[in-house]
C-alpha cells in the first residue's frame, strides 16, 4: 500500500482540477443564445451585398452568434429605412447599416442608440447621426484613384463621362474626389454626368444615347457597381470595346467579365467582405462592453472604439483578375 504522503500531491491536483471545472461550469458564457445581429442594406441581391453578407455571416460563425442581412432587393432608401426601423423594433444586440441617404437615416439611428442598441454604419455613412462608427471606403480618396487611373489612360487629355447616383453621400464623395483630382489635369474635363439610379440598364440607355447623339466621349468613369456593366454593354453595341476606356467601380462578376473581354480597363474595388466582417466584431465588442475605457459604451463621453475605419480599395485589371475571381468563388453562397 502506498504511503499517504506519496499520494497527497495527486489528491491536491485532483482537488484543484475539480474546483477549476466547477468554476468553469458555473461561469457565465461570454456569448448567449439570444445574441442577434442585423445588417440592413439596399439592393441586397446584387453581388456586392452578397459579398458583404458572406463577411457578416463568417464573423457570426467565428463568434458563435446569430446574424442576418435584411433590406430591399432594389435601390430604395425608403424601403431600406423601413427595414432598419423593423430591425430596431426587434431590439437586437447590434445593427450594421449602409445608410443610402444620410439625412433620411439620422433620426432612426439616433432612436436606436437612445434605446441602447449599438449602430455602426458600413459602406455608406450617416455622419451627423449618433452612430458609433463608420467602417468602409474613404470614398473621396477612391474617387481620386478613379480619376488618376483615367488620366493615365488618356495621357491627361479628353472628355469624361461620369456615371453616379446623385444624393447618396458615399457616391457624392467619390464625385468630389474625381473633381478634385482632375484639377491636376487641365486637359481633361467632365463633359457629362449621368444618373443610372443603381441600374445597369439605365447606364446602358444613357451611354447609347450619348454615342448616338455624336457626343465626344474619350473615357467613362463609373462610381457605383452597376454602371460599368451598362457602359461596357453600350460600347459593345457599337463595336467600341476597348476604344473608349472605362474605369468602373466594385467587382461584380459582370464587371470582371468585361475586364476579361477588354471592354472595361480597370475597376476600383471596395472590400465589402472586410467591412461587414469587422463591422460585426466591433458591434460585438460594443454589446459586451469589451473595451473598458469607460463603464458602458452607451453612457461614455467618447466611443471606446475607433470612430472611422478606412477599409481601403484595390485596383483590378487583367493583370490580377484571377486572384479576385478565386476569392469571390471561395466565399459562402448567400443565405
Amino acid at each position: 500500500m502506498r504511503d499517504v504522503r506519496e499520494i497527497r500531491p495527486y489528491i491536491a491536483l485532483v482537488s484543484i482540477l475539480a474546483v477549476a471545472a466547477c468554476v468553469a461550469s458555473c461561469a457565465k458564457p461570454y456569448h448567449t443564445q439570444d445574441e442577434h445581429y442585423i445588417y440592413v442594406a439596399a439592393n441586397i441581391n446584387v453581388p456586392y451585398w452578397q459579398e458583404a453578407q458572406a463577411g457578416f455571416m463568417d464573423a457570426a460563425t467565428a463568434l458563435g452568434v446569430k446574424a442576418e442581412m435584411v433590406g430591399p432587393d432594389t435601390f430604395s432608401p425608403n424601403d431600406e429605412l423601413t427595414a432598419f426601423q423593423n430591425a430596431v423594433a426587434q431590439h437586437p444586440s447590434g445593427i450594421l447599416v449602409s445608410a443610402m441617404k444620410a439625412d433620411l437615416f439620422k433620426s432612426a439611428i439616433d432612436n436606436a442608440i437612445s434605446q441602447g442598441i449599438p449602430v455602426i454604419c458600413a459602406d455608406a455613412d450617416s455622419p451627423d447621426s449618433q452612430r458609433v462608427l463608420y467602417i468602409g471606403t474613404d470614398n473621396f480618396r477612391a474617387g481620386g484613384e478613379s480619376a488618376r487611373r483615367m488620366a493615365e489612360l488618356l495621357h491627361g487629355q479628353g472628355n469624361i463621362v461620369v456615371i453616379t447616383i446623385p444624393g447618396q453621400l458615399n457616391i457624392d464623395e467619390r464625385v468630389r474626389g474625381v473633381t478634385e483630382a482632375l484639377k491636376k489635369y487641365p486637359g481633361m474635363k467632365i463633359a457629362q454626368t449621368l444618373d443610372d439610379k443603381g441600374d445597369s440598364r439605365n447606364a446602358y440607355d444613357q451611354v447609347v444615347a450619348s454615342v448616338q447623339g455624336k457626343k465626344k466621349i474619350d473615357g467613362i468613369i463609373t462610381l457605383e457597381a452597376s454602371g460599368g456593366e451598362g457602359a461596357a454593354d453600350a460600347l459593345h453595341r457599337f463595336d467600341m470595346d476597348g476604344k473608349v476606356p472605362i474605369v468602373a467601380f466594385d467587382k461584380d462578376p459582370e464587371t470582371l467579365d468585361w475586364i476579361s473581354r477588354g471592354a472595361i480597363t480597370a475597376t476600383i474595388a471596395q472590400k465589402p467582405y472586410v467591412m461587414s466582417y469587422y463591422g460585426l466584431k466591433f458591434l460585438d465588442d460594443l454589446h459586451h462592453n469589451a473595451v473598458h475605457e469607460f463603464k458602458d459604451w452607451h453612457t461614455a463621453p467618447a466611443a471606446p472604439i475607433p470612430t472611422w475605419v478606412d477599409t481601403g480599395t484595390a485596383v483590378v485589371d487583367k493583370s490580377n483578375i484571377k486572384v479576385f475571381r478565386d476569392a469571390l468563388a471561395a466565399h459562402p453562397k448567400p443565405m
